[in-house]
């Protein structure tokens, strides 16, 4: 069963299509940058080398020491 013509065609278009828009999410996912102006206190990113944003660091929070449900329990009757 022979391959049209047409169908080549289109299956080439679909390959290009698909190489593009791969290509094109690579370049956009964002990535992070220094900015010397704003100091260590802030995170940068930057999307596709045109839009930058900028949020203030938030520090991570030390979690505590998470006790059991059957010690919770245990610990109220007493």
């Amino acid at each position: 069963m022979p391959i049209s013509r047409l169908t080549l065609k289109t299956l080439s278009i679909a390959l290009v299509l698909v190489a593009v828009a791969g290509a094109m999410l690579l370049l956009a996912r964002p990535q992070p940058i220094e900015s010397a102006v704003l100091g260590t206190g802030w995170e940068c990113t930057q999307i596709a080398f045109v839009l930058t944003t900028c949020a203030p660091r938030i520090e991570q929070a030390t979690p505590a020491v998470e006790t059991s449900r059957k010690d919770a329990i245990r610990a109220t009757r007493g």
